[in-house]
């Protein structure tokens, strides 16, 4: 399973709203590339790759959390090899031991395929309904 990867060039912004940035980016998984202070002023601009999947509506995210003091530009970089098994359960005593007997962390390469499964119709493990006596609608009216 491939990803792509946008290389996000973010314009100049003030030193304040970097925090914001940064976090904005690592909520995407995305990685920052370089960054570089702009000579005479106190504005910097940021090189960063996150995956395609992830970079959905993060202009608006971006301009929200900034206050509109950052503006991203964004263009295809290259692809790159998801190295998370979308399968992974752990199954070894070690696994076990450190994860106990199920993970509840987000495995974004489960995430990605479950969204295209999802988007093109077809069957996902996710179940329905998971309990059924909790959701039942049997009311008397008078």
């Amino acid at each position: 399973m491939k990803g792509g990867l946008p290389a996000t060039g973010v314009h100049p912004v003030r030193f304040v709203t970097s925090g914001k940035l940064y976090a904005e980016l690592g909520r995407r998984a995305g990685r920052v590339v370089a960054s570089d202070l702009q000579s005479g002023s106190s504005s910097f601009r940021v090189r960063a790759v996150m995956p395609v999947a992830e970079s959905f509506k993060f202009a608006i995210e971006l301009r929200t959390h900034t206050s509109g003091l950052a503006a991203p530009q964004m263009m295809f970089s290259h692809w790159e090899v998801i190295d998370i098994d979308p399968f992974w359960k752990p199954r070894t005593e070690e696994e076990y031991l450190h994860w106990g007997e199920k993970w509840d962390g987000v495995n974004r390469a489960k995430a990605y395929m479950d969204a295209v499964r999802t988007r093109k119709g077809l069957a996902t493990d996710k179940q329905l309904v998971q309990h059924a006596e909790k959701q039942r609608t049997l009311s008397k009216k008078k």
